[in-house]
């Protein structure tokens, strides 16, 4: 499988093709170019609510707050592959439904499934990236070597 595996509608929208560049930029470990999609008042809630990553679950607002996200949810994982299934594009937003697979350290996995919506502003920035996906089912796929 290649990093970013592609099944859904490929028309191109300004907030499809920022997902692209978000999931090619985490795949890759690129986290400047990953941060220069978001636009300075972004928010990123992933997942959205309460979690590991956001114990109040307002959601991470602004780059200093999403670079830090990645420090805590991103950095920390050694590969990540996207599978998206299907894509709905509607006005300036799209909402990605697929899986991400997470391989940590040590060998273990995580499959976890969900709705990825993505919000830009006519500059092509993300303003917001949601992540709707349940800790507890992630949690089940957890396979160790």
């Amino acid at each position: 499988m290649t990093a970013v595996s592609w099944q859904a509608s490929k028309t191109e929208t300004p907030a499809r093709v920022a997902s692209w560049r978000s999931m090619d930029a985490v795949t890759r470990g690129a986290k400047d170019e990953w941060l220069a999609l978001f636009a300075e008042d972004a928010v990123v809630e992933d997942p959205v609510g309460p979690s590991m990553f956001d114990a109040e679950g307002k959601g991470h607002h602004g780059k200093e707050a999403i670079s830090a996200f990645w420090d805590l949810a991103i950095a920390n994982v050694e590969r990540f592959e996207f599978a998206v299934h299907d894509s709905f594009a509607a006005g300036s937003e799209c909402a990605n439904v697929g899986v991400i697979s997470a391989f940590l350290p040590g060998g273990a996995r995580v499959d976890t499934e969900g709705v990825f919506v993505y919000h830009v502003g006519e500059d092509g920035l993300i303003r917001s990236m949601r992540a709707f996906w349940e800790t507890e089912r992630a949690l089940a796929t957890l396979r160790t070597p």
